[in-house]
């Protein structure tokens, strides 16, 4: 008999555009999701934990994210927050072929000079508390300057493996 499983990613695109709109670069990578959020899912669908109805976007900086990460404790990178207001809310529409994503893009203004290394979808709008459900490194660090907005979209896929 052969083995049959199920495999989580998530796919992130993010554009950066000056302030007057102009794109300045782009990039689309598939992101690591940690075991607290392997296990998140787990518990919610078959251990009746309280499923999260709100998802926040947060920002990385350089440094290498591992399954073992949490927001408590992920001493190889961490996060930038050079922009305006708390982690930005991930507004998911419903799963339809294994995959749910946010229908328009959520926006950070940036409000100072700052390296983006990458990005994570969490459970806390702030604060080290909440589940860290996966992170992503980009393929290089990117630079972002006041005025500047980056434009992320999430898409989580669940497929058999």
């Amino acid at each position: 008999m052969k083995d049959v499983g199920i495999q989580f990613k998530n796919i992130w695109h993010v554009t950066c555009l000056d302030k007057d709109g102009n794109v300045k670069w782009e990039e689309e990578k598939k992101n690591l999701v940690t075991t607290e959020g392997l296990n998140h899912i787990l518990d919610v669908a078959f251990h009746a934990d309280t499923q999260v109805t709100t998802w926040y976007i947060g920002l990385k900086g350089s440094g290498t994210p591992v399954a073992g990460d949490t927001m408590a404790s992920h001493s190889s990178w961490s996060e930038i927050t050079d922009y305006s207001g708390d982690r930005k809310e991930w507004t998911e529409g419903a799963a339809s072929s294994g995959s749910m994503t946010n229908a328009s893009s959520v926006d950070f203004s940036i409000t100072g000079s700052a390296t983006i290394a990458g990005a994570f979808l969490n459970t806390a709008a702030t604060g080290t508390a909440g589940t860290l459900y996966g992170v992503v490194d980009f393929s290089s660090a990117r630079t972002v300057i006041s005025g500047d907005t980056l434009q992320v979209t999430v898409t989580v896929t669940a497929a058999s493996a």
